[in-house]
């Protein structure tokens, strides 16, 4: 194993910088990761531009594939030396609080968040609790694996949370890195899939994912249209525009679910008689645990779901960064490394 790896990490907030590290050692429960590939998500903005400027700085990316490099005692016989193996953003439960001992490890109150409480993906090299891993398919190749460890988790788990059962009119608000997933995974669902964007020009691209409809936010009101159609019996919105996603809530059908999957600093605007009279509800949607991303890896194969991506090597990270920032993404940016 070589004595040092490269990293991009953040050297002050905002700015990236490609240094060498020495290669680290596992320890109990831990695992090294040969990084070959490391999707970028738009909550790594936040990540980079708000790093606690701990030391060393904080290495950013939480879409991670690659193969186990060596394992620290007390890793289950599951996972092997050479294994391909993928994580998320939830960087591993504790298996000792409440929701653990519940089963419910996405809300484990110990959780490692990948990226932003300890490093993430943005390196040739990466360690990692074990119960935080996942085995990716063969069917796979690293790079279109990479954003179904957050994209695709995120977005699969919100639609099955949602309600809506096949035949329902299903919405989805926001035509970007999560939105794009959605569709596909909406179409391959059974729904009625109505994608919710601004302007003209995504409009081939949704319907070539899968969308029945393109509603325009900017030429028409998008709650009009859905209740035109009888209303949505789901609304998955995928953007921190609390604003327009409350601008939509009297689009929902009787019983239907806004599904917040878009995590943003404002408050939702909720008229409580709209949702007491239609029995209409909002849930919030994190992600899944290790088993849940698999299981979504397995129906990405299954259901030919497959991110769209552009690849950039390891050192041209600031550059995907700030393309990421202006919105210069057709739909996700994937980093990969070398070969050994």
């Amino acid at each position: 194993m070589r004595s040092t790896y490269r990293t991009m990490q953040v050297s002050r907030p905002g700015v990236l910088e490609l240094v060498d590290r020495p290669t680290p050692m596992p320890g109990p429960g831990e695992v090294l990761i040969e990084v070959q590939a490391c999707g970028i998500c738009g909550a790594d903005i936040n990540d980079i531009e708000k790093a606690d400027m701990v030391q060393p700085p904080r290495v950013p990316g939480h879409e991670v594939v690659g193969r186990l490099a060596a394992m620290g005692p007390g890793v289950p016989s599951r996972w092997k030396i050479g294994q391909r193996v993928g994580i998320g953003r939830l960087g591993g439960h504790c298996n000792e609080c409440d929701p653990c001992r519940q089963g419910m490890f996405q809300l484990c109150q110990n959780q490692h968040f990948v990226g932003a409480t300890c490093d993430g993906g943005y390196a040739e090299m990466m360690l990692a609790r074990a119960t935080g891993l996942v085995a990716i398919p063969d069917a796979l190749n690293s790079e279109e694996a990479a954003p179904i460890l957050c994209a695709g988790i995120a977005t699969l788990n919100a639609l099955k949370k949602s309600g809506a059962q096949a035949g329902d009119t299903v919405a989805v608000l926001g035509i970007g890195g999560l939105g794009h997933m959605a569709i596909q995974y909406a179409r391959r669902m059974g729904f009625k899939v109505v994608a919710l964007g601004r302007g003209g020009d995504k409009e081939q691209d949704v319907l070539a994912l899968g969308a029945h409809v393109y509603v325009d936010t900017e030429k028409a009101d998008a709650a009009s249209e859905l209740k035109a159609m009888g209303g949505a019996h789901a609304i998955v919105t995928t953007i921190p525009n609390a604003s327009v996603a409350s601008a939509l809530l009297h689009g929902l059908a009787p019983q239907g679910r806004l599904v917040v999957l878009g995590a943003g600093r404002d408050s939702l605007s909720v008229a409580p008689g709209h949702f007491v009279v239609g029995e209409r509800s909002v849930l919030g949607s994190l992600t899944g645990t290790p088993y849940e991303t698999e299981r979504t890896l397995d129906f990405s194969v299954l259901a030919d779901v497959r991110p769209m991506y552009e690849s950039l090597p390891l050192e041209r990270a600031a550059e995907a960064y700030q393309r990421l920032k202006r919105g210069d993404v057709k739909f996700r940016l994937v980093l990969t490394m070398p070969a050994a």
